[in-house]
């Protein structure tokens, strides 16, 4: 049985994933902050699918809890073939005017987060190898007003994720970006950012889903390093 460690899996992208990876009978390692909709989504899936699902609250926000709470996570359930690092966050606002705390927090979020994930994750794969799917952004690539300090940190992403594939390739772990155009998710509600984009011309969260199991069904010597997806409409 195969096992995938999701991050950010009580709503959205990761939810959706979490459904996915389950109805085609993998096992789950789920964490998030809200520990009360990873319960119900956990109820959800033991009900509808045969999957053994384990998960976790982790605020992945605080760097000096995150790790030995992964960790504890770690030991509800086998060890992850895949680890899909989907938990992000967004600021909108003039780079330069963005208050150091707020900033400090999406790097956190966005970057250092996941390099703890990974620094807990991937040495327990390299006995059989494994994947690891870093969720970003085209604004990796690009520039957007107001969208300055996202767009580093998902710059800052891909470029972690094109390192830690050089790394661990003599471990037989692979690494690659799933870089996303805009997903019609609960990031546009939340309070830091700011925006009127049309929501129903996005990607929707069982799209990348798929994508993203998609990604995980590839065999062992095979990766793609970058999958981009975009909406049929272009960026926003």
């Amino acid at each position: 049985m195969t096992t995938a460690l999701i991050t950010g899996a009580s709503r959205g992208i990761g939810k959706a994933a979490a459904k996915r990876f389950a109805k085609s009978g993998w096992d789950l390692l789920l964490t998030a902050r809200d520990a009360e909709a990873l319960q119900e989504l956990s109820n959800e899936l033991k009900v509808e699918t045969a999957s053994k699902i384990a998960y976790k609250s982790i605020d992945l926000s605080n760097p000096d809890i995150l790790s030995s709470e992964l960790r504890d996570l770690l030991k509800m359930g086998s060890c992850p073939s895949v680890l899909i690092n989907n938990a992000g966050v967004a600021w909108t606002g003039e780079m330069l005017s963005m208050p150091i705390s707020q900033w400090q927090w999406l790097i956190q979020m966005n970057v250092t987060s996941i390099f703890q994930v990974c620094s807990e994750v991937v040495p327990l794969m390299r006995l059989n190898g494994g994947l690891v799917i870093n969720v970003s952004s085209h604004a990796a690539r690009n520039a957007f007003p107001q969208w300055g300090a996202y767009c580093v940190s998902k710059a800052a992403l891909a470029s972690f994720t094109k390192c830690l594939a050089e790394e661990e390739r003599i471990h037989s772990i692979r690494a690659c970006t799933l870089t996303l155009g805009a997903v019609n998710t609960t990031l546009w509600d939340s309070e830091t950012v700011e925006s009127d984009f049309n929501r129903n011309a996005m990607l929707s969260e069982d799209s990348v889903a798929e994508a993203l199991f998609n990604l995980a069904q590839l065999p062992p010597d095979q990766v793609i390093e970058d999958l981009t997806l975009m909406p049929a409409n272009g960026a926003f």
